[in-house]
């Protein structure tokens, strides 16, 4: 995977802010966040006279080239095999999907690192994105709150359609992919002029094949302890809190997410955060039960039509739960009543 050039990262990392990704240099411009043991930097092409033309001559989509050669870098550290191959199934799992609604994998580097004895890691992984500098959409809902400000019920829309047909290309593969995160954390928003929000839902890193068969007790716990790990609390559906010992699971796990973030849209949080503020509250419980609150005296006040849109898809029962075309089908009708 490169690793005759992107070994040349323990020296240019320390020297000049410089890495390499196979055989493209990049400069790094500064940190845009982190968690965990990775890290998402903005990062800028060097192009030498030596070069090949740079990284997009390997870009299959022209739109995803970057004009002005910047980009976004996410740095893993990796500490053991479990981690690598995790990291391997989120660079394999990336390449299945090609939608504009989902954030494309442009290039990646996994290599192996000798450092000081008190570092812990055995390899990093450079993994590189279009880069979106709006943020996301939990750090818009964060700016809009303070500045007391919502958005439009036909920006409400703009922004879940475009999340909806993100998953409905994963939902609609040949083997049915679940994104498993699904949260306006996840959701990169870029503004623009006269235009609704361009929305793109990232981070593959917990998206698995959808369907599972559960058959066994043990098989039930083991998917809810997967879920406890790689689905955030507020978003994740009740089959992940408590299967079944005989259970179907599908993607219908990610339309409980999606309404869920519908909600966030309007609101700025899960339909569910408010038990974890109750003395006594259980956000398990309000998930199983589907116990929604909904903010009284919100400004401005969405129509009754998009509460039960969100009541529709936050369905315990996964059986009867709409599927996203339903969902898509639903939205469309929407868009037509109430865009301005």
């Amino acid at each position: 995977m490169g690793c005759s050039f992107s070994g040349l990262n323990a020296l240019y990392d320390s020297a000049s802010g410089d890495v390499w990704i196979n055989e493209h240099r990049f400069k790094i411009i500064r940190q845009l966040g982190e968690g965990g043991f990775a890290y998402v930097f903005l990062v800028k092409e060097v192009i030498t006279d030596t070069s090949d033309g740079g990284v997009s001559n390997k870009i299959k989509d022209p739109s995803h080239i970057s004009d002005d050669g910047t980009y976004a870098m996410k740095k893993v550290l990796i500490q053991n095999n479990e981690q690598l191959e995790f990291v391997k199934e989120e660079i394999r799992i990336s390449s299945l999907f090609n939608h504009p609604n989902l954030l494309p994998l442009l290039d990646h580097a996994i290599i192996p690192v000798k450092g000081a004895p008190q570092q812990n890691w055995t390899h990093e992984a450079y993994l590189l994105f279009p880069v979106h500098l709006d943020g996301t959409l939990l750090d818009n809902a964060k700016t809009m709150k303070a500045k007391k400000e919502s958005f439009s019920t036909s920006d409400v829309l703009q922004i879940f359609r475009q999340l909806c047909a993100g998953l409905k290309h994963m939902h609609n593969l040949e083997t049915p992919y679940a994104h498993n995160d699904v949260k306006p954390g996840n959701v990169l928003l870029t503004h623009r002029k006269g235009q609704p929000p361009l929305a793109i839902l990232m981070d593959f890193g917990s998206a698995r094949p959808a369907r599972k068969q559960i058959r066994s007790r043990p098989e039930a716990l083991q998917l809810q302890e997967w879920a406890s790990e790689h689905v955030s609390a507020p978003y994740r559906a009740p089959e992940l809190w408590d299967c079944p010992s005989h259970a179907d699971i599908d993607e219908r796990t990610d339309v409980w997410s999606l309404g869920c973030t519908l909600y966030a849209i309007m609101y700025g949080v899960s339909p569910f955060e408010y038990a974890l503020g109750e003395s006594g509250g259980s956000l398990q419980l309000a998930v199983m039960n589907a116990q929604i609150k909904w903010p009284t005296n919100a400004k401005p006040s969405y129509p009754e039509a998009l509460h039960q849109f969100v009541s529709w898809m936050l369905q315990p029962q996964p059986t009867v739960r709409p599927r996203i075309d339903d969902i898509v089908i639903h939205v469309d009708k929407l868009i037509q009543k109430f865009s301005v």
